[in-house]
């Protein structure tokens, strides 16, 4: 806007914000342009003053100001300052009849003027001279807070604030207020409550009634909720049952004390301020008497409310003639009280309450004080007499007070507006009026409204439900207001809405009833099957449907609350009774109301569709209509093409702003003509007045218009001059997108609705035309509903700033843009299938032949198309408009500097519509393309070919394309799509999806032909063309719907922005989904994922129709990598679920299958099978799991394995074949059974060896499980043993034929051969695991062990590593930060040139330690897979004393395999027991430093364990030591005793007793850092830190590192001799033994049998006979030295 700052401050006054008034309508008035010196923004005029708000903030006041103490006289003919507020920065400014208001930038409230009612706010004073800040404070909040106002408005007594909030603040006098208060005048700001929580968009003042716009509650998104079961005022229960013999009577005749006496008290407020209170006669309880005793007339059959409306017209509402007096219902007494949170709101409960208390029956004083006061004068209301009679019907109810009861019940439900209160119905049908018992009356009315309705209930139900969504109009307004009534069944919505005493709407009533569903309980469903009809889904239709997402846009779903005084029926309730509270005008419901203005006594309403509704005091004609009544919100009468969208209201008079046939607005006024000559005086005058509103004719004098005022009896107009053309464009922006919603909303009223009543409608399109229909319309309403945003937005920028600032146009353009994309695709997909045409019938029917409805709205220059052409014209017209929004951009951007921002950004806009409007023109082009060919095409093939999004892109048909080797009578024929290319012959075709299709020109130098080579996932043929330009043609069209189809676009073609960067051609790998037919494995299987040249390749997904369903990646069309495959299974209603490797198409490497059964296999796979090491675990729960691990070939356990029966508690370890026990093995079970032995055909057969717990031994002959048979010996647990042959189970009853021998002390001890004897039959620890040692040699590439060359095994490593990170970094949750760095460390393959040093030796070592620290190394996995296996053999049943040995020589055989593949990958690294090259000094392993110096130079010999023990024993070491402690369980029961024993005496007594001599014994010891005399009862104290070092062994787990513990042990022990004697001293065997032997005693080591065999077993030859091994010695003489120790 540079240029029009710049141009306005030059002549700011000249140019822009230029104010002109005056007075009446006649040819000789001219308006007076007030002088100032800055552009006015805003003007607000009262009865006799105005108040100009200027740029910059300040405020001027002119008129009468008599409240002005300074002047002389108190009319201000030029508009004076109000200097107070110089210092503030105003934004709003009002004016009431004698007061004034402002709202400066921070939301402060200054008023000022006459304040004998409190209207200013300020308390204590009749007169404000100056404007003084009033404070809006919300007390309900702690600390109390200022409310920031927006808005104020004023009338003649009262005051209304908006706060930015949007919640409605309110002072002053009379119930025009809106608030729960009886004393009047309100000096302090007050909330109105019964506004709270909606969102209030604007506030306006007449003289004595209150006016809001509310933005309408979001649709519920849930099932509404119940309603409230309590009351909320008093809290107790609204309903009631009592159960009788066979029925129960619901009550919700609850009646509220507290309730009453606030609205009591409210009415009686508003009566005060009443003008007419006079009228009233007589009060209190005599003027309810007398209203009681006019004698009751029986319920009138002419009275409508009293009939259920006829069928034929459920919803009928007579709209032009007076209604009767008698239609108006019991809300006369009612109105004034509505309030969401009580459902008993009504007249009864009232007048029952007063008769009983001493307060004045008010309510009924208010309203029929002001019925009778106007009726007299003006109503429209037959007679008095009316009056009365309807008065006394009303206190009728009020005399047998559970009819009152019971009555009320139905008004509340009624007036509830909840679905819940269905069962209420219909309170017009007059079973509540007779006088029955409560419950009986709510019963018989639901009865009586079931029978009623009568089959009529399914047919109006199934009518208005549908109709409710669709959100069609009924004919008629009034109708129109059982339609908002269908939309806001919310009930809070409801509650809060329900306007009272429109006689018309209580007829909708019933419609309304039974739309909903709580009804349909007494509705049999044959009922309501008899009379369904077929019939269209639901499409929204109004902007009511459409939700609105766009909330920086103006909302069109509103309401108009009124309140206050309705003497004149200036509250558009249909009646002229005042209201304490806000109520909401019903009829203006869905109306799209953007403002409100307030006169004296009548209101304005403006609509988004530039129509103005008006209703109250017509006495000068200034509601610019004669309709009545008047009470009812009409809409003025303005010729066609007169677009309001401004109005302004005073005294008598309305004033209009709207758009005519030029760009410059024109102005309209009606109501009365002012004459000059009484100006000055203040009288009536009933001179002549309009009929209808009149056009101004000096409004083209005044330039661009841009907001209008009215008040008392002038009129002021805002103008503009056309400033560089800016204004004039801007005008014309805003006009065109007003005259642009009025032609949408218009094909929605004359064409859409009235064709979606037809009944026929979805049958006569058929299924696929009426969802497509259906689809149109909804993306029209939402278009419609965007520009019908758009212009009201635009509207309010013209009013206030005239800027482009804010513009949705330029902020929120792909929303636009987004719309009408969405939109052109409906319009295009219905014109593909035909649907226009199928509409013609429809059309013909509902407007007669030749529908000129649609010719007249679809503009169509051409004569005498046909309907189904000028439909088409009629739905693009839309399209059209975004070339307006291009060309009106740019228009306005031509007005600024062409470098500006503004400029650049009007520019993009302009040049994005323009594009898109291009962009749906080819689209449209296409559209119209693809049907000429449908009509062309032959039919059979249409019906399966043609689709809504399908478009012709080229056709074959001049035979320019043909099949490469087509037989010569073959007629072939291809269609390009814009998503697949069918190939049609005959009678057949076929179609290959775009997303899978990839063609490819063949080179023409050989063959000298022109053909493109055309792959899909299925098939692949050649296509010939005959001329180079066809192919190049067929190429790149093919190439780029292909293309397109990938990017998505394949329906809407390519977006305006992306058309410039297209590639040539698409790209060979691609994402793409696609369903296989030809007979193959995939057959009728879909794929979706990653192709290259028509094959899967990459991550994907197959889902077969039996529910198979594979995830994973592929290669080639196979699936090959890491995938997961599920198959159902019927039989048991499961899945089989496989997860693992993958090769060529079939399980292959390692897996995980867990089958429908709950068997679960994990292991490996070779061809779908298992083959190969393997682990099976069968059963339900992990408590009762069998588990098999071991060896597979071919999907059978093979080779070595074990099987853990939990069932029978055994566990077998041995050789399988087929699935069964075949060869040597070993059967240990819970009882302590140990057999090993041969197996055959799974049993045990063959020579064998069983011990039991106690060492009974049997070897000899078996024939089944535990069955002896045949020659053997059996040997008892003393030595004796029996010969011979043997039969029978063990454990059952033996038969022996044989000899029994008893060896004599003399002879060799029996049991020890025997014992030698185990493990003789098992299977050699070599033999074991063969399969998990062949699969890590595999995964390093050698087909059988140290058969392969060492780099392609490092390769093999280093592919394996990466693969495992990438799988990984897909799911980073799977690896620890310092599994991280392992990997990382891993991928340096340590190197080395020439024979291994100690160095290298070491960094051998420190990379296996890593390598085997994760399981993605292959050494890694084969570690761990030989810890599960290992610990699955010796624990649980495993954990048996027998197995020691072969546990320990199994390790030993892990120790010799693994070392061998440590040589394979590190060939110069020597052999074991070998030397390493150049020993150096240092000691060899810092992780077992079992070496010493002086030891015969171990650092320098390579061995097995001292490389992976400290590898592989910490994980091995819980059951390995298990077994040894088993193993020596009863030695160390004797060393313990002894221990124990021993371990009671005193140091010094234990040193003497064990023979250690005196002069080692310590003299003093440290205790807690203090030294200490060691005397007779010390004890623990000596030796002490030799004691805690040795106690460290059962911490370690290699046999070097104990054997260190050791050493240090000794070394501590030397130490503290030495501190004794003082001197150099060398140890000789008999005084050491002494010594070490008090140190094992002290240090109570529980097992230590157990670690003196494990350090024997498994200790490195290479120390046997270094000094570790003498130290080694010295601690097992111990333990024997402990065993055998005789206490005296």
């Amino acid at each position: 806007m540079e240029k029009h700052k710049s141009s306005s401050e030059e002549d700011s006054s000249g140019e822009r914000g230029l104010l002109h008034k005056w007075r009446g309508y006649s040819y000789s008035t001219t308006p007076d342009r007030v002088l100032l010196s800055r552009p006015v923004l805003q003007a607000a005029l009262g009865a006799r003053h105005g108040v100009l708000l200027v740029e910059g903030g300040q405020v001027y006041s002119f008129g009468e100001l008599p409240w002005k103490q300074t002047q002389g006289s108190s009319v201000a003919a030029e508009p004076i300052l109000e200097a107070v507020l110089s210092e503030q920065r105003v934004v709003f400014v009002a004016a009431g009849s004698a007061h004034s208001g402002v709202v400066t930038e921070d939301g402060g409230v200054h008023m000022w003027g006459e304040n004998n009612h409190g209207q200013c706010g300020l308390s204590g004073l009749s007169v404000i001279p100056n404007p003084t800040p009033v404070g809006v404070v919300d007390s309900e909040t702690m600390p109390s807070q200022t409310v920031k106002i927006q808005e104020v408005a004023c009338g003649d007594e009262h005051t209304l604030a908006l706060s930015a909030m949007h919640e409605v603040w309110a002072w002053g006098s009379g119930c025009q207020l809106g608030l729960n208060t009886s004393t009047f005048p309100v000096w302090k700001p007050q909330k109105v409550e019964y506004l709270a929580g909606r969102h209030v968009l604007q506030v306006v003042c007449g003289a004595s009634h209150s006016l809001a716009l509310v933005r309408c509650l979001p649709a519920p998104q849930e099932p509404c909720k119940p309603p409230p079961d309590k009351c909320g005022q008093c809290h107790q229960l609204l309903y009631t049952m009592t159960d009788k013999e066979d029925h129960v009577i619901i009550s919700d005749g609850h009646h509220c004390p507290q309730w009453v006496e606030l609205e009591n008290t409210e009415t009686k407020s508003g009566l005060e301020g009443s003008p007419d209170q006079g009228s009233l006669g007589k009060t209190g309880k005599n003027s309810l008497l007398e209203l009681s005793e006019i004698p009751k007339s029986p319920t009138s059959s002419t009275n409508p409310a009293s009939t259920p409306p006829s069928s034929s017209t459920p919803a009928s509402e007579p709209q032009n003639q007076p209604p009767v007096y008698g239609q108006e219902p019991a809300d006369l007494s009612i109105t004034g009280l509505n309030e969401p949170e009580d459902p008993v709101i009504n007249g009864e409960a009232c007048v029952e309450a007063s008769e009983t208390s001493n307060s004045e029956p008010d309510c009924c004083k208010a309203s029929s004080g002001s019925v009778l006061g106007t009726g007299m004068k003006s109503s429209p209301y037959p007679d008095e007499q009316a009056v009365k009679a309807y008065l006394k019907r009303l206190s009728d109810h009020s005399l047998p007070e559970h009819t009152a009861k019971t009555s009320s019940t139905l008004h509340s439900a009624q007036l509830s507006g909840d679905p819940a209160d269905a069962f209420t119905c219909n309170p017009l049908i007059p079973v509540a009026q007779s006088v029955t018992p409560m419950g009986s009356a709510l019963n018989n009315l639901v009865v009586s409204c079931a029978s009623a309705v009568g089959e009529r209930v399914a047919s109006t139900y199934e009518a208005l439900s549908l109709r409710k969504v669709i959100g069609y109009w009924v004919p008629g307004e009034g109708r129109e207001r059982v339609e908002e009534r269908l939309r806001q069944e919310e009930p809070m919505q409801g509650k809060k809405s329900s306007s009272l005493g429109d006689i018309r709407e209580e007829e909708a009533e019933l419609s309304r009833r039974l739309s909903l569903p709580g009804l349909l309980s007494q509705v049999s469903p044959r009922l309501l099957r008899r009379t369904s009809r077929p019939r269209m889904r639901a499409v929204p239709l109004a902007s009511g449907g459409v939700p609105e997402a766009d909330t920086h846009l103006p909302s069109l779903q509103t309401e108009v609350w009124s309140w206050g005084r309705g003497q004149e029926g200036q509250l558009g309730h249909g009646d002229l009774v005042p209201r304490a509270q806000p109520v909401c005008i019903k009829s203006l419901n869905g109306k799209e109301v953007l403002r409100v203005a307030a006169g004296a006594h009548h209101s304005l309403a403006l609509t988004a569709q530039s129509q103005v509704f008006s209703w109250g005091c017509n006495t000068s004609g200034q509601l610019g209509h004669m309709e009545s009544p008047t009470t009812f919100p009409h809409l003025t009468k303005l010729s066609e093409g007169i677009r309001v969208w401004d109005i302004g209201a005073g005294q008598q008079h309305t004033l209009l702003l709207a758009d005519g046939d030029c760009i410059q607005p024109i102005l309209y006024y009606s109501g009365q003509q002012v004459k000059d000559e009484v100006e000055q005086m203040g009288e009536e005058q009933t001179g002549e007045y309009t009929q209808q509103p009149v056009l101004l004719p000096f409004c083209m004098n005044l330039g661009y218009v841009s907001s209008v005022c009215a008040g008392g009896q002038i009129c002021a107009a805002l103008a503009d001059r056309n400033v560089m053309g800016f204004i004039a464009s801007l005008h014309e922006l805003v006009a065109t997108e007003r005259k642009y919603y009025c032609k949408l909303s218009n094909i929605k009223r004359l064409l859409l609705q009235p064709l979606l009543k037809l009944d026929s409608l979805s049958s006569t399109l058929g299924q696929s035309s009426a969802g497509l229909l259906q689809n149109l319309i909804g993306r029209l309403s939402r278009l419609s509903q965007l520009t019908g945003q758009n212009s009201a937005l635009l509207s309010s920028i013209l009013r206030r700033s005239r800027d482009i600032r804010g513009l949705a146009l330029l902020d929120d353009a792909q929303l636009f843009l987004d719309s009408y994309s969405e939109y052109c695709t409906a319009v295009c997909d219905l014109l593909v299938m035909g649907g226009f045409q199928a509409l013609v019938k429809p059309c013909n029917d509902v407007f007669g032949k030749g529908a000129e409805v649609v010719q007249r709205l679809s503009e169509c220059s051409e004569e005498g198309l046909p309907i189904a052409d000028n439909l088409a014209h009629l739905f693009y017209l839309p399209l059209k408009h975004l070339h307006e929004y291009g060309r009106l951009l740019l228009k306005l951007a031509t007005c600024y500097e062409v470098h500006s921002v503004d400029y650049q950004k009007l520019q993009d806009a302009s040049s994005k519509y323009e594009s898109m409007a291009l962009h749906l023109k080819r689209r449209r082009k296409d559209a119209e393309y693809t049907l000429h060919f449908w009509k062309t095409f032959p039919g059979k093939m249409t019906d399966s070919l043609r689709k809504p999004s399908r478009r012709l892109i080229c056709e074959s048909s001049n035979k320019a394309l043909s099949l490469q080797n087509a037989g010569r009578f073959s007629v072939n024929w291809f269609i390009l799509f814009n998503d697949a290319l069918v190939h049609a012959q005959f009678s057949t075709h076929h179609i290959f999806p775009l997303a899978t299709l990839w063609v490819e020109p063949i080179s023409e130098e050989n063959t000298g032909l022109y053909g493109l080579k055309v792959t899909s996932p299925e098939e692949s043929f050649t296509l010939m063309t005959s001329l180079p330009a066809e192919k190049a043609k067929w190429l790149r069209s093919i190439n780029q719907a292909v293309e397109q189809a990938l990017g998505g676009q394949g329906h809407d073609g390519i977006s305006p922005s992306a058309g410039l960067t297209q590639r040539v051609d698409p790209p060979i790998s691609r994402t793409a989904s696609y369903t296989f037919y030809k007979e193959s494995r995939l057959k009728e299987a879909m794929y979706e994922g990653r192709w290259v040249s028509g094959k899967p390749h990459g991550r994907g997904v197959v889902k077969w129709p039996d529910g198979r369903m594979y995830t994973g990646t592929f290669k080639n069309g196979l699936e090959d990598g890491i995938g997961e495959y599920v198959i159902p299974n019927k039989n048991l209603n499961s899945f089989d679920h496989y997860q693992g490797q993958w090769k060529d198409g079939k399980m292959h490497g390692f897996g995980t299958f867990k089958y429908a059964s709950g068997e679960v296999y994990e292991g490996l796979f070779q061809d779908n099978l298992r083959h190969g090491h393997g682990m099976l675990s069968s059963g339900k729960l992990n408590s009762s799991l069998s588990v098999f691990i071991g060896q597979w070939q071919y999907d059978k356990k093979s080779g070595y394995g074990i099987f853990d029966d939990i069932t029978r508690g055994e566990k077998y370890m041995g050789m399988w074949l087929d699935d069964q026990r075949q060869g040597n093995g070993v059967v240990v079970t819970q009882f302590g059974l140990y057999y090993e032995g041969a197996f055959s055909n799974n049993k045990m057969m063959g020579t064998g060896v069983l011990l039991s717990e106690d060492d009974t031994t049997f070897e000899g002959e078996f024939s089944e499980d535990w069955t002896l048979s045949g020659k053997g010996v059996l040997t008892m647990p003393n030595g004796d043993y029996i010969e011979g042959s043997f039969s029978g189970v063990w454990g059952t009853g033996l038969k022996i034929s044989g000899s029994y021998y008893k060896p004599s002390l003399y002879d060799s001890d029996k049991d020890t051969p025997n014992a030698l004897k185990l493990g003789r039959i098992a299977v050699h620890s070599e033999e074991k695991w063969k399969a998990v040692f062949v699969e890590c040699w595999n995964s390093l590439g050698c087909d059988s062990p140290g058969l392969g060359q060492t780099s392609i095994a490092w390769d093999n490593i280093a592919i394996s590593l990466t693969a495992n990170r990438r799988q990984q970094r897909d799911s980073p949750e799977l690896l620890s930060r310092s599994h991280h760095k392992t990997l990382e460390s891993l991928e340096f393959i340590p190197q080395h040139v020439g024979p291994v040093t100690l160095e290298v030796y070491h960094t051998i070592r420190r990379y296996l330690v890593k390598a085997c620290d994760t399981p993605l190394h292959p050494l890694g996995r084969l570690v761990e897979t030989l810890v599960s296996v290992y610990r699955m053999t010796y624990v649980g049943v495993g954990a048996n004393r027998r197995l020691l040995p072969q546990a320990v020589n199994e390790i030993k055989s892990y120790l010799c395999r693994i070392f061998q593949l440590v040589r394979f990958l590190f060939p110069d690294l020597p052999e074991e027991g070998c030397s390493l090259a150049e020993p150096p000094k240092e000691k060899s392993d810092s992780d077992t430093p079992g070496k010493h110096p002086g030891s015969p130079k171990p650092g320098c010999v390579v061995s097995s364990s001292a490389l992976l023990l400290p590898v592989l024993l910490p994980r091995l070491y819980p059951p390995l030591f298990t077994l040894y402690a088993l193993d020596k369980e009863k030695e160390d029961d004797v060393y313990w005793e002894c221990v124990l024993r021993l371990n009671k005496q005193p140091d010094l007594a234990l040193l003497a007793f064990l023979g250690v001599q005196q002069k080692f014994w310590p003299v003093t010891v440290t205790v807690h850092g203090e030294k200490q005399q060691v005397i007779s009862s010390t004890k623990d104290a000596c030796f002490a830190s030799a004691v805690e070092t040795l106690q460290q062994i059962s911490t370690t787990f290699t046999p070097s590192d104990k054997l260190q513990v050791i050493q240090l042990t000794f070394e501590e022990i030397t130490q503290v001799v030495l501190a004794l004697l003082k001197q150099d001293f060398l140890w000789s065997m008999d005084d050491l033994f002494p010594v070490f032997l008090f140190v094992v005693l002290r240090a109570r080591i529980r097992n230590l049998g157990s670690e003196v065999s494990l350090i024997e077993d498994l200790m490195d030859p290479c120390v046997q006979h270094g000094e570790h091994g003498i130290m080694f010695t010295t601690l097992k003489a111990c333990y024997y030295q402990i065993q055998h120790e005789k206490v005296t």
